[in-house]
């Protein structure tokens, strides 16, 4: 039997990536990566053209643990020979479709990957204390085992679909699926979009581009209020830091909850720059006349109906401010309503040794581990209800490997921020006075 593997990470989207990534030089720490797509994919049913990331360059795979790693995005358009043409375009931010090039270049230079590796079980043997990951190689269904010290969870976030919509029939989709479907929604005579962030603004941008040589009735239904613009001012960005972590982990966990609901705007909002554009484009078609499209703020989905004669969705529909409810027939239905963790099958082996709250989620402990010896077993992306708004964010995603690659090495590798933010989140310690100030 060959030896075990210091660790097993199971899925493989950008944060499991930067830590083959940031793992790869380190001798003395042997890992295994393992994912059933195959090859690296990230949200290819949103790769619209012009749509760039949130986040700046430098919050690649590498750069903000290792600023001279050879998986750098820089490194990347260098060898690609893009490099002079991304310092004229004069834009931090990449374009997606971009970013995910750059990460299918780096999967490329790691030995470390298995691709096509469906993880169908994982247990833990007590004599070897170790853990055993079962997995199914496609699509050939040959079984393989491997095993290892410790396991690094980021199988991500599925799409999440309203209640009312699940099992409705037709062809309605998540928009996670768009691009794939956009013909044939725009061969349909309406479409509707509910939800709201930047996903649903960015196809509803798309549709309306195209509307005048389709005909199509297109209707962009809300829950927010209004169109939250992405709150990206810079003591606010300074919540994305170590010491933010650390106040907002010690917190109740019904404190926590309440902020997470409150910080949506922090992560979910919509860029402020598509905005203006969705705005300016609508004005543009306006003046040709009435624009066959719909923006309803305050509106949420209550119901949903399918009409397999029709192929028509009546969606049941509140102007919640008004409290009043109302229907909308349409053909076309996405549905852009996020994604939201899932705790895999394949852990129910290890159950009793996972930590849950009351709420049945992880408990995730400030080191990012949930197994009761708390190291173990780390996630990736599953800790939104105990390390708030940050965990999605690419931005810390290397500050976060950094974490746990001191807990799977022992020892710190890569130097862990600790403070960074001008400002303070908690309350100080023990009695302080105001500094007086000179007149």
């Amino acid at each position: 039997m060959s030896a075990p593997y210091d660790f097993i990470a199971i899925g493989l989207g950008p944060f499991n990536l930067g830590l083959a990534c940031l793992t790869e030089p380190i001798d003395g720490l042997d890992g295994l990566f393992l994912d059933n797509k195959a090859s690296f994919d990230w949200h290819p049913g949103m790769m619209l053209d012009s749509s760039t990331l949130q986040v700046p360059f430098m919050a690649d795979l590498v750069t903000l643990a290792d600023p001279t790693s050879p998986f750098s995005f820089l490194n990347y358009l260098k060898e690609s020979g893009r490099l002079y043409s991304f310092y004229i375009r004069e834009s931090f931010y990449p374009l997606r479709a971009e970013f995910n090039d750059y990460c299918r270049w780096a999967a490329g230079k790691l030995d470390s990957i298995r691709f096509a590796h469906q993880v169908t079980t994982v247990e833990y043997d007590e004599t070897d204390e170790l853990y055993v990951v079962h997995a199914e190689q496609l699509p050939t269904g040959e079984r393989k085992t491997f095993r290892a010290r410790k396991i690094v969870l980021g199988t991500g976030t599925p799409p999440h679909l309203p209640e009312a919509c699940r099992g409705l029939g037709g062809d309605l989709l998540h928009n996670a699926d768009y691009l794939d479907a956009k013909a044939t929604l725009q061969a349909k005579d309406s479409i509707t979009i509910v939800g709201s962030g930047q996903s649903a603004a960015e196809v509803y941008y798309d549709l309306l581009q195209d509307i005048d040589s389709h005909g199509y009735h297109l209707t962009w239904a809300t829950r927010s209020p209004r169109f939250f613009p992405l709150e990206y001012t810079k003591l606010t960005l300074e919540m994305t830091s170590p010491e933010y972590v650390d106040y907002f982990h010690a917190l109740p966990a019904a404190t926590r909850d309440r902020l997470t609901a409150e910080h949506k705007n922090l992560y979910k909002g919509i860029d402020s720059e598509l905005i203006n554009d969705i705005f300016d484009l609508l004005y543009q078609k306006n003046l040709a006349g009435p624009v066959p499209t719909r923006l309803l703020t305050n509106t949420a989905l209550h119901q949903a109906g399918y009409d397999e004669t029709t192929g028509t969705y009546t969606l049941g529909l509140r102007q919640e401010e008004q409290g009043q409810d109302f229907s909308l027939d349409t053909q076309g239905l996405i549905l852009a309503t996020g994604y939201r963790y899932r705790t895999p099958d394949f852990l129910a082996p290890l159950h009793d040794r996972i930590a849950w709250d009351d709420a049945g989620r992880y408990d995730v402990a400030r080191n990012y581990s949930i197994d009761t010896t708390g190291h173990g077993i780390y996630v990736q992306n599953a800790e939104l209800h105990t390390h708030g708004f940050v965990t999605p964010d690419l931005g810390m995603a290397a500050y976060r490997n950094s974490c746990l690659i001191r807990e799977l090495l022992g020892r710190e590798y890569y130097p862990v921020e600790k403070a960074i933010a001008f400002q303070e989140f908690a309350a100080p310690a023990g009695r302080h006075h105001l500094m007086e100030i000179p007149a």
